[in-house]
């Protein structure tokens, strides 16, 4: 089972021409130790993709 996800929300809203656009954006709200987690998991897909490119010049 796995816990329900909380969202903070932030919303902006600008004009572009005639036009008023309105923004929202969701951002997960995780605990510390799933933020630490979350962090690893990126900083190593990031290292793998760093890899794949670093020998091309």
């Amino acid at each position: 089972m796995q816990a329900q996800v909380k969202y903070e929300s932030e919303v902006k809203t600008a004009v572009l021409g005639d036009r008023m656009i309105t923004v929202k954006n969701l951002t997960p709200v995780f605990s510390p130790q799933e933020q630490d987690k979350r962090n690893r998991e990126v900083e190593q897909r990031l290292f793998d993709v760093f890899r794949k490119y670093a020998g091309r010049g």
